[in-house]
Parts: C-alpha cells; sequence; structure tokens
C-alpha cells in the first residue's frame, strides 16, 4: 500500500479544528492590550546568546506568557520590533510561536538561524539569504499542496538583501534543505541536493515559509554557516558564527523598521 504525506490528502485547503485564534483570545483574557499590531514585524532567533546580545544592544519590553517562548518589543532607532527566541528549534517550534505570533497580530517575520553548508565555498558565518527552502520537513506538508519547495515573499526577501549590501555585509541567495532530521543527511542526499544548487541544511525555513504563506503575511530567513556537510569535521566553535548571527540580526531589525511605509515609530514612554 502507497501511503501519503500527510495521510490526510488534501488537507491543506481544509479549516482546522484548532485556531490559533483561541490562544490570542486566552492571553487577552489575561491582558487586554495584547496585540503586535504595532510593530513593524517580528524577528525569530533559536540561539541563546544571539537573544542576550539583542537584549543587551537595545532597549527592551518583555511580554510575559504571550507567546510559548521569550518575547519581547525591542526599540530599533525608534520603531518596535517583536523579537522571540527560547522556544526551542527545528520546524515544529517555530510554526508553533509563528501561528501564535500572526494570531497576536504579527504582520511579517524574520528569522534568523545557522545552517550547515552544502559547499566547500561558504565558511563558517558566512551568511545565506533563502531564495526558497526544499521541503524535506513535515510542517509544511500540512499548510501547502504537494510540492519540493516553498518560498519566501520575494519583496522582503530582496528588501533584506538589500539592507545587506547597502551595510557592506557580504551575503549569498539561494536555496535551503529544509529536514526535521538533522542526523539523517546522507552522502547522497548532500550531493543531490549540492548539484542543484542548494547552499544549506537547516530546520526551520520551509515550515516557516509554509506558515507565512498560509496566514499570508511575508516571511524571509537569513541563516549563519555553522558546520559543513561536504568536510565534516569534529564538532568545534567558530567565533566568526556569533559574528555572523549579530550581523544577522542587525540587518533583519532594520530591514523590518524600513520596509514599506507602514513601520510606525514607537510611542514615547512604550518602552523601557
Amino acid at each position: 500500500m502507497t501511503v501519503s504525506f500527510p495521510l490526510y490528502q488534501g488537507k491543506h485547503v481544509l479549516v482546522s479544528v484548532t485556531d490559533p485564534a483561541e490562544h490570542a483570545a486566552y492571553v487577552r483574557r489575561r491582558d487586554p492590550n495584547a496585540t503586535l499590531s504595532g510593530t513593524a514585524g517580528v524577528v525569530l532567533v533559536y540561539q541563546q546568546p544571539l537573544l542576550d546580545h539583542a537584549l543587551a544592544s537595545y532597549p527592551t519590553r518583555p511580554l510575559h506568557h504571550w507567546v510559548r517562548g521569550d518575547l519581547r518589543t525591542l526599540n530599533v532607532n525608534g520603531h518596535p520590533v517583536a523579537l522571540c527566541g527560547g522556544f526551542g528549534v527545528g520546524a515544529p517550534a517555530a510554526a508553533l510561536v509563528l501561528e501564535q505570533l500572526i494570531a497576536l497580530g504579527a504582520r511579517r517575520v524574520i528569522t534568523i538561524g545557522t545552517a550547515a553548508t552544502l559547499t566547500p565555498e561558504l565558511a563558517p558565518g558566512s551568511l545565506v539569504v533563502c531564495s526558497s527552502a526544499l521541503r524535506d520537513d513535515g510542517v509544511s506538508r500540512h499548510y501547502l499542496p504537494p510540492g519540493a519547495w516553498a518560498a519566501p515573499a520575494q519583496d522582503l526577501t530582496r528588501h533584506l538583501t538589500q539592507v545587506c549590501e547597502a551595510r557592506g555585509i557580504v551575503v549569498r541567495q539561494g536555496p535551503t534543505w529544509t529536514t526535521d532530521a538533522p542526523y539523517r543527511e546522507t552522502a547522497g542526499e548532500v550531493g543531490q541536493y549540492a548539484l542543484a544548487g542548494v547552499l544549506t541544511a537547516d530546520m526551520e525555513s520551509a515550515g516557516l515559509f509554509a506558515v507565512a504563506a498560509h496566514r499570508r503575511i511575508p516571511a524571509a530567513a537569513v541563516l549563519a554557516v555553522a558546520d559543513s556537510l561536504v568536510d565534516r569535521q569534529p564538532r568545534q566553535d567558530h567565533p566568526q558564527v556569533g559574528q555572523g548571527l549579530r550581523t544577522a540580526l542587525d540587518a533583519a531589525l532594520t530591514a523590518l523598521t524600513t520596509f514599506g511605509a507602514d513601520a510606525r515609530p514607537c510611542q514615547p514612554g512604550a518602552l523601557r
């Protein structure tokens, strides 16, 4: 018997029994002012040192118990931007928190994470802005029709790349391979996808692009290369990776606050 995935075919067009609006209503029963609609967007991060860097670099306000993660608003050049971390790694964890953020009013998202390179040309700390994501995850299958690729928003991705270039930041643009099983990445897959032009492997991008497309908000992703799948070495810490993540964060925050004409300045006293 041939088994498809997801098991219930065509579910991406069906109405879900569960609705993230229920979560937003639950939060607002405790905090009637719980909304992210006044922010320029949200940045998702996965590494605690990067979250710590952001909290030390910008005026922040914690938003306790709004989502399943550490959610803050940052004051970036007079504009509020939401930042969320501490929710784990992988497409399922990231998709869950993104659904909650969108239900609370988030209007766009940029995700910043680490990745393994599929090409020897990318050294640790190199930045890649994702042009598409190969859907080897489970989450995207529940949100999009069957297909090999999930795509970010072209306009937000273009703007993010332009911000990087204007700052003299060297970035590559290209596809990523999103997989839920980082300890099952095989040489056959690496070789095949590298020949197809895929630059990196990550765990979140395809799922997040799918959720964003389903909910009709723009999404983009920038990845810092942390290790390699073509020249495996014993695990080590590369200082360039942390620097790359910090550079990507600053670029993402700038991109959100300068994207479109509807970025709203902070009200006096909104952040501390």
